[in-house]
Formats: C-alpha cells, sequence, structure tokens
C-alpha cells in the first residue's frame, strides 16, 4: 500500500493549506466507493476534492479527472448533500500514525442552527470505509455497515458512535528519541534485514520508506543488520533522526518511481535505491501525482466492475466461436484428400468384372499409382458393385460442397471472432456509464444480449460522445471508444478529404483528423497515428503500423457489423504509442 500514515500526513497538510475555509459546492458519488466534494477555496478556488474507500486504492486529493456520475444518486450521496451542502470545512485531521483523515465541518441544521459534522476516510486497505459522523461523534452513515453482531469487535452501523480502528501496536517513529531508538536497534536480531527490521517495529512506514532507508545506511536494500556494523547502525539511526525531522517540519517531497513508462511506487522522500533501473520523478505536489498514478488503475477497475457482464457475454461467445471454428478446420482439413474418392471411384468402374454383390473388399492395380501398384479398396456388401462405385463419387461431391460451405462458413467466423474481439477492446476504452451502455446497445442490436423487457427501455437510446484531440498545429482529432461511434465518424461525420487512421490488421478506434478543407501538416498526420496506435491492443508495443487514408477510400460493405469497414488505397506509417501525448492533446 503506497500510501502510508506519513505520506498521508504530507497529503493533508497540502490539503490543508489549499482548502483552508473552503465551502461545499456540490457533492457527488461517481463510484461506490467514491465520493467527490466540489469545494469553493480562497486559496485554491474552484476544486475537486477526492475520498476513496476503494479497498485497493483508498486515498483522498483533488483531482482534475473527469469521473462520469451515475443518473440516480446512490443514498449516500443524497445524506451528504443534507448534512454537508454549503458547509465550511474547518481542517482536515489524521489520527496519529494512521491512515484515518477526518474532515471537519461547519455545517447547518434544519434549524439552522451552526453544529458540526465530520467525514472520517479509514484509508486501511481492505477495512476500508467512509463515514459520516454527527458532532458528538455518532454515526449517521457509511459506505459499508459492519458488525451486525453487536457483541462482536467493532460496530460501524448509523446510530452507534464511532470509535477508531485498533491500532497495530507497532512503535512511533516519530516520537522515539535517539536513546529508543537504538535501545530498539540493540535488540533486534543480527541475521535480520534491516528493511524488514523497520517494517516490523515502526507503524506509519511503507516497504518503500523501509528500503530506502536500510538503502541509504548500507547501500543495499536487502542489507542485513549484521554487515551493517557499527557505523551503518549508525547511519540507520540517523537516517530514522532526518525522517523525523522531514515529517514533524512538513518537508515532504512528492516521489513517483515508474518502470517501463508505468507508475510501480510513490512517496513523500526522494528515493535512490534503483540507482537507474526504475525512472524516479518529483512532483511539485501530491494530488497531480496520484491523479496521474491512480487514473489508468481507476478506470480499468471501475469498467472491469461496471461492464463485468458485458466482458463475460463478448468473452463467452468469442470462445465459442474459436471452439467452433477449431472444428470447422478440422472438418475442412479432411476434405482435402476428397480426389481420392473420385480415383477410387474410377478404379471401381474399371473393375466391375470383377467385382459381385456381397463382396467385403476389392484388390486391383491402381493406375493412379506411377508404378501401378494394387490397392484395397473396402466395399459395402449389401451394395452392387455400380452402387458402391457410385458411393465413392457421392463421397467425392460431398466433401467439395463440404469444402465450398467450410470456406464460407470460416470467414464468416472469423469475421465475427474480429468483430467480438474489437467489441473487448472497446470495453476496456469506456470512460463511463454511457459508453458502456452504448456498448450493451450494440450487442442487443447484433443479438449478443437481449433487449431490454420493459418497453420505454427498449425505446431509449443512449449515445456517448467520441474522444476529441487537437493536434499541435490545431487540426481537430476524433477517436471513436465502440463500433458505433466508429461507424458514425467514418460513414456519416467525417468528409471523403478528411483522414481515416486505423491500426493495420490490429483491433483499434477508428481515428478521424479533420482538414478542414486543406492539406493537414505532416505532425499532425504524425499525432493521429500515434493516437490511433495508442487506442488499440497495440498500446503497449513499438513501431506500431497505422493505415491512413483519405475518407473517400473507406467503405463499409453490406450487412457488415459495426465497426467493419473495407479500404485499399491507403499509406502505413510506423508509430510508437504514447500515452503522454494523448493526454496533452486531449480535450477536456
Amino acid at each position: 500500500m503506497p500510501l502510508d500514515a506519513l505520506c498521508l500526513s504530507g497529503v493533508i497538510n497540502e490539503l490543508n493549506t489549499a482548502l483552508s475555509g473552503a465551502r461545499v459546492d456540490k457533492i457527488y458519488q461517481p463510484g461506490r466507493d467514491e465520493v467527490i466534494l466540489a469545494l469553493r477555496s480562497p486559496a485554491a478556488g474552484n476544486v475537486r476534492l477526492l475520498l476513496s474507500a476503494n479497498p485497493a486504492h483508498p486515498r483522498l486529493h483533488l483531482t482534475t479527472l473527469p469521473l462520469e456520475n451515475p443518473e440516480k444518486p446512490p443514498m449516500f450521496c443524497m445524506l451528504l448533500r443534507k448534512h454537508l451542502s454549503g458547509a465550511r470545512l474547518l481542517e482536515i485531521v489524521q489520527t496519529p500514525l494512521e491512515r484515518v483523515a477526518t474532515l471537519r465541518f461547519e455545517a447547518l441544521n434544519e434549524l439552522g442552527d451552526r453544529v458540526e459534522r465530520r467525514l472520517v476516510l479509514e484509508a486501511i486497505s481492505h477495512k476500508t470505509n467512509l463515514i459520516l459522523l454527527e458532532g458528538e461523534g455518532r454515526i449517521l452513515d457509511c459506505i459499508r455497515h459492519t458488525g451486525g453482531d453487536l457483541t462482536a469487535g467493532r460496530v460501524l452501523q448509523p446510530g452507534m458512535f464511532y470509535r477508531l480502528p485498533p491500532s497495530v501496536g507497532k512503535e512511533n517513529p516519530l516520537s522515539a528519541d535517539r536513546d529508543r531508538l537504538e535501545a530498539l536497534l540493540s535488540a533486534a536480531p543480527a541475521e535480520a534485514q534491516a528493511d524488514k527490521w523497520l517494517l516490523d517495529t515502526f507503524g506509519g512506514l511503507s516497504p518503500l520508506i523501509c528500503r530506502e532507508l536500510a538503502h541509504r545506511a548500507g547501500g543495499a536494500t536487502d542489507v542485513r543488520l549484521n554487515v551493517l556494523g557499527q557505523e551503518g547502525r549508525g547511519r540507520l539511526l540517523d537516517c530514522l533522526e532526518e525522517l523525523q525531522d522531514s515529517v514533524k517540519e512538513n518537508c515532504y517531497t512528492p516521489t513517483m518511481v515508474s518502470m517501463d513508462g508505468r507508475p510501480k511506487d510513490f512517496t513523500f522522500l526522494p528515493v535512490n535505491q534503483y540507482e537507474g533501473s526504475a525512472q524516479v520523478e518529483r512532483w511539485p505536489a501530491f494530488s497531480p501525482l496520484l491523479d496521474a498514478f491512480f487514473e489508468q488503475r481507476e478506470r480499468q477497475d471501475r469498467i472491469r466492475q461496471r461492464g463485468q457482464d458485458l466482458i463475460k457475454t463478448v468473452t463467452n461467445s468469442r470462445d465459442r466461436v474459436k471452439r467452433k471454428l477449431a472444428n470447422q478446420e478440422k472438418e475442412l482439413a479432411a476434405t482435402k484428400d476428397r480426389d481420392r474418392l473420385r480415383q477410387l471411384g474410377d478404379i471401381l468402374t474399371s473393375n466391375f468384372y470383377q467385382m459381385s454383390k456381397g463382396m467385403a473388399r476389392l484388390r486391383a492395380a491402381d493406375f493412379y499409382d506411377p508404378e501401378g501398384k494394387e490397392v484395397e479398396i473396402r466395399l459395402d456388401p449389401l451394395l452392387t458393385p455400380q452402387q458402391n462405385a457410385a458411393k465413392y463419387y457421392k463421397d467425392y461431391n460431398r466433401a467439395k460442397k463440404a469444402e465450398e460451405m467450410l470456406t464460407i462458413q470460416l470467414e464468416k467466423g472469423r469475421q465475427e471472432l474480429d468483430y467480438l474481439n474489437s467489441v473487448l477492446e472497446n470495453i476496456s476504452l469506456a470512460e463511463g456509464e454511457r459508453d458502456l451502455t452504448e456498448i450493451r446497445q450494440e450487442l442487443a442490436d447484433t443479438g449478443y444480449l437481449r433487449r431490454p423487457g420493459k418497453a420505454k427501455d427498449r425505446g431509449r437510446r443512449v449515445s456517448s460522445k467520441p474522444m476529441e484531440f487537437r493536434s499541435t498545429a490545431g487540426l481537430r482529432i476524433s477517436v471513436g471508444k465502440n463500433n458505433s461511434q466508429n461507424d458514425l465518424l467514418t460513414c456519416k461525420l467525417a468528409g471523403k478529404g478528411d483522414i481515416w487512421f486505423h491500426t493495420q490488421k490490429i483491433h483499434g478506434s477508428h481515428v478521424i483528423l479533420w482538414t478542414e478543407g486543406g492539406q493537414p501538416d505532416l505532425q499532425s498526420l504524425n499525432e493521429a497515428a500515434v493516437l490511433a496506435a495508442w487506442f488499440s491492443q497495440a498500446r503497449d508495443s513499438s513501431k506500431v503500423p497505422v493505415d491512413y487514408t483519405p475518407v473517400r477510400y473507406v467503405k463499409k460493405p453490406g450487412g457488415a457489423r459495426p465497426g467493419m469497414v473495407i479500404y485499399t488505397t491507403y499509406e502505413t506509417a510506423q508509430v510508437t504509442p504514447d500515452g503522454e501525448l494523448a493526454k496533452r492533446l486531449r480535450v477536456k
């Protein structure tokens, strides 16, 4: 869990500075575990504070990411609006050495009296929760109710008094003086790894910080205490004291660690342990760092949760088509020997004089064999010689017809497989419930999902907008997020002179570069190609082939599935997908 208690203290210090005296304008709940407070702050202006009780990514910070809200606000959101709309944020307080943040508000009750309300975020891994309290500490409601049995442990239910989570019982690294630190280190097993000893002894420290302290003291993240020696132990204690001073003086350095371009970890101190094996970047503040760190993970998790039924339906259909294709390919392979059936029929026809009804096999010269060897041919004893020969000819014609039909069926099956794979890619590109609803409509139109049972739902269709970008030169670029949008962009909205982009033989979005009647510059063409590569299944690759051509050369065959087009005249660019470019060019 990257957001340890000490890192949380840095986030809260930053938020208290930015949100002093802020008032609550609006409240949203885009997900089951997420609440956004739209605040007006004298220091920061209009901002949005995200409080996430997601067990995988609990946190709080200012956010600029566009999160789609449900059409009907959840009950917890309505309760927050009732008690906190118009309230003034007094302060954000952290429970010492715990991942628990309490937002204190001054609000007005139904009678117009000023009252205190508290919103508590417990960012403790699998025990995450968001709890609304009265001034006296009684629970008004929470995202997760626990302790239905009032005799068991800690109870989080409306009407009960709130109690803090039990402490883990570790040493406080901020309150221990040098003598106490030395005593703890002296009592440690000599063979223990320094980072493991730090993690097991002190609360509030993440594994990353423990490894960093061990690296600073002994030059390696896995150094053992007996290897450190007296001098190394002294450096380890010095590092702990420096850590204390940094936190007490609110001297934080928001730092992100990335590997292969993907965010891996973050912390509040400079990190030196990777020694070039990872990208270490310092950020000006925690909020933009946390936005960038969790953006992709949260989006993927959100889509997995909301679109699980779609993913399951499409995956099952895709697997069924794969099995069908495998069986048809085996049947097609069996038809390749059909010429031998015709040859055997010819041999039988030439040897009627040797045959009689009741024979089970015939040995005769094979005049198709260059050496003229004999061949043994099976016969049906119940058939006449003429009927046996006719049977071989019939089997030959049946195999010939089967090859024609199987070739057609295989082509249809491959097209269906391509389509289903494209839908799975579209689900991964969905940015909210509206996009998923549009994909559901498409799957209902193509017969993979049942249509809504209610008449009012059948008649109401949802349409979302393609993603919009602006090239460095100022040209508009549109990217479809699903097959319906791809068809709309390519077949209806784009002009014949606009440029169409798509990854070559790789599932991805249709991308349109709007030329506005002119000749696009090379940089805009390259940026549109990079976007086509990024919004495709090849986004983690390099040198991705992207075909591009004027829209006039792109056609949709009659009866083709959504998103399927053909084109013949085109050029191909080799580009490397770039997520940072996509962020920079995106029009919010």
